[in-house]
């Protein structure tokens, strides 16, 4: 039995759920968030269909004591809830900040998760950021919607490239200042 180690990255309690680091026991919900192509086609990174090993890798990647990236998982247990209902990322950057990465899984949409996750990740600022940033994807409002609520200010326009949809795509970028 190999057991996970443990990362030096906080925990971060709310009243839903708690944002934790990833855990090897996470693959197949990520696997089953990552195969729905409405999830992949918001993101920049989740190619679709998925290939066999990627989320291996991202949770090995995770887990690393020199990653560039924290990862949590927003798990529900401690309120009832899966333990796995989506993930929210902190990418590091130069000049003392950082970007905010985040996906919910369907069945959670328009329940608030995400928006809680964001303001929970921006006020406990584990990685004491001086300013955190966001893109979207233009067709994504509803995520526009997330990172307005949570004090993020419109930046401008940008554009990224999807791996699913295998091409760039619009985007409106965001600041947080702390």
């Amino acid at each position: 039995m190999k057991l996970d180690k443990i990362i030096n990255q906080p925990v971060i309690e709310t009243e839903r759920f708690d944002l934790r680091p990833l855990r090897r026991s996470d693959k197949g919900l990520i696997e089953l968030y990552w195969s729905d192509e409405r999830v992949a086609r918001m993101t920049t990174s989740i190619p679709h269909p998925l290939p066999p090993g990627l989320v291996e890798g991202f949770i090995a990647r995770a887990m690393s004591e020199d990653r560039d990236e924290d990862v949590w998982a927003m798990d529900g247990t401690t309120s009832g809830g899966s333990e796995l209902q989506g993930l929210i990322s902190l990418n590091r950057l130069d000049r003392n900040q950082s970007e905010v990465g985040y996906w919910v899984a369907p069945i959670y949409w328009n329940t608030g998760l995400a928006s809680e996750a964001v303001e929970a990740l921006v006020q406990a600022n584990p990685l004491g950021s001086g300013a955190m940033f966001a893109s979207v994807f233009q067709d994504n409002p509803a995520s526009a919607r997330v990172l307005i609520h949570c004090g993020f200010e419109y930046l401008g326009d940008a554009e990224s490239f999807s791996v699913a949809r295998d091409t760039t795509v619009p985007t409106w970028t965001y600041s947080r200042k702390h």
